[in-house]
């Protein structure tokens, strides 16, 4: 392909050195150059990856970048993508969207006023594990989709993580931090939400942090750190969530989906592959299905890839990992706590088109 898009990265923590090697595997791709409040940082990472170390104002003023990937810290996205957006600049951002829905509608509205494209995280979705779970549902293995199962829960990242701190304050915990995995596969599979019913609490009004950089430092709980609630889909299936930091050990599946012709096993939708389980009326057992897509391998930046082809594509392509669908799953983590503090249910008004499935045969490298 003649045709690359370049991008900038602002924000080089943990998390960026998986888009650095994603964005090596897409031939539309070019990393242009990397910025961080950290200037050492930014630079090292240029270093590592042969691009040009910038500062945020350079980066945005850079004409070579025509594509921003917003790796901020949640609290700073809406900043950052308003930013990059007023720059003249299509941004990809990590989840969640923003923190706030007033933020959120702010992007788009911006993104839509200017003629520029809007894509978030996750786009693990978009990996063989997903691609290939949609395609069983969508070629009717199990019939017509009931209802299902979303399980995320752990102890938390304060073992971990070497600055856990921000996982416990406004715009993060479990929902705001791993929710947006789950309700973007489930989106993917199912198609919006309609309605969320949920209650939530905490375990602890402060943590303490076990890992070796921040050992034994506090770290006050701001947001509830355990959601459990039931999601209506506009296609009548009812999903029962929950996401939790408040759990030690449990036995369930990442994602279950139910049929009236089977079952289905979901991988991790953290991650781009995954075993994958199937059982159907006709076998009446549980069988380990193939994968009929690529990108098995942590591929993050594919998101960013579709919409670099959206963008040379004039419009005439619609990518997957949108502006929409994240603003969609942000709607939806709020509407836990809404659901919670007002004891109803939510309606959700946003309602974006379910992404489309990647077509089969796709070489690696392209989309």
């Amino acid at each position: 392909m003649s045709h690359k898009i370049g991008i900038g990265i602002i924000g080089c923590g943990n998390i960026s050195q998986a888009y650095f090697n994603g964005a090596k595997l897409f031939e539309v791709l070019k990393v242009v150059s990397c910025a961080d409040i950290n200037t050492q940082v930014a630079e090292a990472k240029a270093a590592e990856n042969g691009c040009k170390a910038q500062t945020v104002d350079e980066l945005l003023a850079n004409p070579e970048v025509q594509l921003v990937i917003n790796l901020t810290i949640p609290a700073v996205h809406a900043q950052v993508s308003l930013a990059a957006l007023n720059a003249g600049k299509h941004v990809h951002s990590e989840k969640p969207l923003s923190v706030s829905l007033e933020d959120g509608r702010k992007i788009l509205a911006t993104a839509e006023a200017k003629g520029l494209l809007v894509g978030c995280a996750p786009d693990t979705f978009m990996g063989g594990g997903y691609q290939t779970t949609r395609k069983l549902i969508d070629d009717g293995w199990l019939g017509k989709i009931v209802g299902g199962t979303a399980f995320m829960m752990s102890r938390g990242p304060e073992s971990w993580h070497p600055n856990p701190a921000f996982f416990y304050e406004t715009g993060a915990g479990p929902m705001f931090d791993m929710g947006p995995y789950y309700i973007t596969a489930l989106v993917h599979l199912l198609g919006p939400v309609k309605r969320v019913s949920a209650i939530t609490t905490k375990a602890f009004d402060q943590r303490i942090a076990t890992c070796k950089e921040q050992f034994g430092k506090l770290l006050p709980v701001q947001l509830p750190t355990h959601y459990s609630g039931a999601l209506e889909f506009h296609s009548g299936a009812v999903v029962t969530a929950t996401i939790s930091f408040d759990v030690h050990a449990h036995g369930h599946s990442p994602i279950e989906i139910y049929g009236t012709e089977g079952s289905l096993k979901a991988p991790d939708p953290n991650t781009f592959g995954g075993p994958i389980d199937l059982w159907t009326s006709s076998t009446c057992e549980w069988q380990k299905q193939a994968f009929s897509h690529r990108y098995l391998m942590n591929s993050r930046s594919i998101g960013a890839a579709d919409l670099a082809y959206a963008i040379l594509s004039d419009g005439r392509r619609r990518h997957r990992a949108s502006g929409a669908l994240a603003y969609h799953a942000l709607d939806v983590m709020h509407s836990f706590g809404k659901s919670s503090t007002t004891n109803r249910s939510i309606e959700i008004t946003s309602r974006p088109a379910q992404p489309d499935a990647l077509p089969l045969g796709l070489i690696e490298g392209r989309l």
